[in-house]
């Protein structure tokens, strides 16, 4: 059975009537890592693993969620509630309580979600059930939120709720995704433009199942070097505000202004941020070997200047640089473990899978899962039924 039905007939079974269902999908960031926050380009997609959400109103303020993953449940009222020691509520629980504190009006639900997001791997399987709910309880009371307000609110939930201080991008990807298509996001005027990606290649995530036990306090660390790095340029170029407006040409004029490490960091952000753009370039000249390359160079970048991967990251890289049929390989996300994604030829796909497995387990005595995806639309609607979705008063 598919997850749509899975969904669907664990919620008939709990709650005896016929929910809405919404499919919510993870995504991949092709380049651009650590660029959102500098108010940067990313270049990410959504992807065919996704979350499902089977939801119904109810006629009271009640409101139960069952993760069917893990056999939970959680019960809160719609007027009163507050985190959960359990974790995964909080992601949905931030959602209600940004629409109250919006003013919007919202009546009980009980809600089923299961999901084929591989969790930990970086696929922003948290994104995907904030926005599959916050798009599902904006269609059930007729909420009327557009778009890009609903990824400003779901964002706002998982900074103020969870307490994860995220960028936009994810749930942005999440809501704006498009088949066949990478999405370019200007993280600082949020403009986006569509690319098309309908070349003869799969995209293999390999998991390195490292803990990211670093990044959180790494990545703190490093938005700290790149404001460092601002304030050095500003005091020349007073303009400045973000990494976004500084050119290599600035910093080198600054280089002796500021110590080689934060020097490091800034360069890395300004020549990534350039690569995002060539990359678009390359895909409007249909070039996929150049758009694989700068994949390549985005990860040494991250490896050599900005250091946040680690050497299960690094094996994996350079093991798919010797192998013709690999186009582009690099680290994905905020580093320290996860994934690499690869751009595979089709055909090379099951030897590449047995080389690099059998390479890893030889140096690190263990296996990487492996995860082959394809680009995916964005969130939506998966089957609607009117009794569903009317509003209970």
């Amino acid at each position: 059975m598919n997850l749509t039905g899975l969904v669907e007939n664990k919620f008939k079974e709990l709650y005896d009537r016929q929910p809405l269902v919404v499919r919510s999908p993870g995504r991949v960031n092709l380049i651009g890592e650590h660029t959102d926050y500098n108010e940067g380009y990313v270049l990410p997609a959504a992807i065919d693993k996704a979350i499902y959400l089977a939801i119904a109103p109810r006629n009271d303020r009640t409101c139960t969620l069952f993760a069917f993953d893990k056999n939970e449940s959680h019960q809160f009222s719609v007027d009163a509630f507050s985190p959960s020691r359990k974790g995964w509520p909080n992601y949905l629980v931030g959602v209600v309580d940004q629409l109250r504190k919006a003013g919007h009006d919202l009546g009980g639900f009980d809600c089923v979600f299961a999901g084929d997001i591989p969790i930990g791997a970086g696929l922003s399987s948290s994104a995907a059930l904030e926005m599959g709910f916050a798009f599902a309880l904006n269609h059930l009371f007729d909420l009327k939120i557009d778009k890009l307000a609903l990824v400003k609110l779901a964002q706002k939930s998982e900074n103020e709720f969870v307490g994860v201080h995220c960028g936009i991008m994810d749930q942005f990807i999440n809501i704006f995704g498009r088949e066949n298509n990478l999405l370019r996001i200007d993280c600082r005027s949020l403009e986006f433009k569509y690319f098309a990606f309908d070349f003869d290649v799969s995209i293999i995530l390999l998991d390195t199942h490292i803990s990211r036990s670093l990044a959180s306090s790494e990545y703190n660390r490093r938005r700290e070097e790149c404001n460092e790095g601002v304030n050095a340029v500003r005091n020349r170029f007073p303009q400045v505000t973000h990494l976004r407006d500084v050119s290599l040409e600035m910093l080198n004029e600054c280089r002796q202004d500021t110590t080689g490490l934060i020097y490091k960091r800034c360069k890395y952000v300004i020549e990534e941020n350039q690569r995002v753009l060539n990359a678009c370039r390359a895909l409007e000249n249909r070039d996929l070997p150049s758009f694989g390359q700068y994949l390549f160079e985005s990860h040494r970048g991250l490896s050599h200047e900005y250091e946040v991967s680690c050497k299960e990251l690094d094996f994996l890289v350079d093991l798919t640089r010797a192998i013709p049929d690999v186009v582009g390989s690099r680290m994905m996300g905020g580093g320290f473990g996860g994934c690499t994604i690869n751009l595979v030829h089709p055909r090379a796909v099951d030897e590449v899978r047995a080389f690099v497995t059998r390479k890893y387990n030889q140096r690190f005595r263990s296996g990487p899962s492996c995860y082959i995806t394809t680009v995916g639309a964005g969130t939506t609607s998966v089957k609607l039924d009117e009794n569903a979705t009317a509003r209970i008063p």
